[in-house]
């Protein structure tokens, strides 16, 4: 009787189950066009960036977003239950990847976090971030209690600190900044009590203190120098803040105009088309059009905080919560750091800066996100 009733509720299930127009219906594409609307402002924006070193960039630009569409359909079409189940392979993989580049690694910008061969390269750290975040997903959606135990947010920390500590060796703090925000995002959704936030808060303290006497070297405890005192060298450390607050405060309520920013058009703005490309909106657009770029954030963490708070198991929450608090952070840090509000640390604005690695990351990322909304009704 058993053998008859199971192959019949499975069909029960399978005709409950929406068609699949109905189910990408619902999907909350919302956050994909924000990421578009986002990735084409960042064209323009990289074009008047680098429009005195040619059009390459632009191309390049353009051809990584095209790239990051495929892979963000790619994530879509697997499901992320399966690759929660995947991820300790993923995880390793990157670990060795890590290590490969402490020996093998190309040095750009002080950090030696580039893996390249001929014209071709990136950096890996950006894909070792969601192979982390499935990780922590399948790590915290097994505790099914309210809160997790003190042994269980050690396990958590165990597992951000090994990338932490690889990407921290390859000189690029930045980075490894990043996956704090991945960490404490998917803890506190994953619950948490209050003295175990207090212990995770001293650690962090030791693990600070640690970093600038041991691990910091002397141009990345300049960076953090001279943005405590940003006018005590502003022709050498203090230079790069200080143009950016220049460009910001030049563009006024609706900017110079497009390719009419002297700041970046005259070269005064170093970084101008990766770290500091809100720089180049602000003095262009004005705080007209920073406050859209902003507002185009809203609506892709808004739509993603939707995803996660609508999501039918505890793997997909953890894994949304912990991609949305990355690129949330780094949306958060960089727009500061542009304005002198935080140390200069090499920090990217998601689909606007010019990258391959990292805009590849985001798209993948949004794959996930909407890989857990278009999954929400199928039948585990």
């Amino acid at each position: 009787m058993r053998s008859i009733s199971k192959p019949i509720s499975r069909i029960i299930h399978r005709a409950d189950e929406p068609s699949l127009v109905k189910r990408l219906g619902t999907v909350h594409w919302g956050s994909l066009a924000a990421a578009l609307a986002l990735a084409l402002v960042g064209v323009f924006t990289v074009n008047s960036a680098t429009s005195e070193l040619g059009s390459g960039f632009v191309a390049r630009q353009s051809a990584w977003i095209f790239l990051g569409l495929v892979i963000c359909a790619l994530a879509l079409a697997f499901d992320y239950r399966k690759l929660i189940d995947l991820a300790p392979i993923f995880y390793t993989v990157g670990l060795v990847v890590l290590v490969l580049i402490l020996f093998f690694g190309k040095e750009r910008g002080g950090a030696r976090s580039w893996i390249s061969s001929g014209t071709v390269g990136g950096q890996p750290t950006e894909l070792v971030k969601v192979a982390t975040a499935l990780l922590l997903a399948r790590l915290l959606a097994r505790v099914y209690r309210p809160q997790l135990q003190l042994r269980e947010i050690l396990a958590a920390c165990f597992v951000v600190a090994l990338p932490v500590t690889l990407v921290a060796l390859q000189r690029d703090m930045g980075s490894a900044s990043m996956f704090l925000p991945m960490l404490a995002g998917m803890v506190v959704v994953a619950g948490v009590r209050w003295k175990h936030v207090l212990v995770m808060g001293l650690l962090g303290l030791v693990l600070v203190a640690g970093l600038w006497q041991f691990a910091l070297h002397d141009f990345q405890k300049a960076r953090v120098m001279s943005y405590l005192s940003p006018d005590a060298d502003p022709l050498g450390d203090g230079y790069q803040v200080r143009q950016s607050k220049i460009a910001v405060g030049s563009g006024m309520w609706t900017g110079r105009g497009y390719l009419q920013g002297t700041q970046s058009q005259l070269r005064f703005l170093p970084a101008r088309h990766t770290d500091f490309v809100m720089a180049v909106l602000a003095e262009e657009q004005g705080f007209f059009g920073v406050l859209l770029v902003l507002g185009l954030y809203g609506v892709f963490l808004s739509g993603a905080a939707a995803i996660a708070a609508r999501s039918r198991d505890r793997g997909g929450v953890l894994l949304v919560t912990g991609l949305v608090s990355v690129i949330a952070f780094h949306v958060l840090y960089n727009t500061g750091m542009v304005i002198g509000f935080v140390p200069i640390t090499g920090i990217p604005l998601p689909f606007l800066s010019y990258g391959g690695s990292f805009m590849l990351a985001n798209f993948l990322a949004v794959g996930l996100i909407l890989n857990v909304d278009y999954r929400r009704y199928v039948n585990r």
